[in-house]
């Protein structure tokens, strides 16, 4: 049973959890916990470090976790460092896209998506326009 936070409530402060959390309304504050959902109409300030997160609303801040699918109605301000990512296409992205250190040496490389105009591609290749899942 996770966490909600409400549509109507607004926390100001850090979070921490070792179970689940499901935010619906507005967070400024870092969260840290098992699972996040950060539901469509929420807005998260702060950074996220958690072990999967799912994002359909709004995060200004890094985002850190193992896994992390984001929605179409997602908007991410802010750097993701990931092992496993989805993105359906339509959701926002500015910031860069790093897969997490451990990942990236069993893989043989790092994630190179570019679905926002200021993110940049590190490996110097071919961009392509349509969001991509690593």
């Amino acid at each position: 049973m996770p966490s909600i936070i409400s549509a109507d409530l607004k926390i100001t402060g850090n979070l921490r959890s070792d179970g689940d959390i499901q935010v619906d309304g507005f967070v400024e504050g870092d969260i840290d916990s098992a699972t996040l959902t950060v539901g469509e109409g929420a807005q998260v300030k702060g950074h996220i470090s958690c072990d999967a997160v799912r994002i359909c609303g709004t995060i200004d801040g890094a985002v850190k976790a193992k896994s992390v699918v984001m929605a179409k109605s997602a908007r991410v301000i802010g750097d993701i460092i990931h092992d496993s990512l989805a993105i359906e296409a339509g959701a926002f992205i500015e910031g860069n896209i790093k897969r997490l250190e451990g990942a990236s040496r069993s893989s043989g490389g790092t994630s190179n998506v570019t679905p926002a105009p200021t993110a940049s591609s590190s490996s110097g290749g071919s961009q392509t326009s349509k969001p991509l899942a690593s």
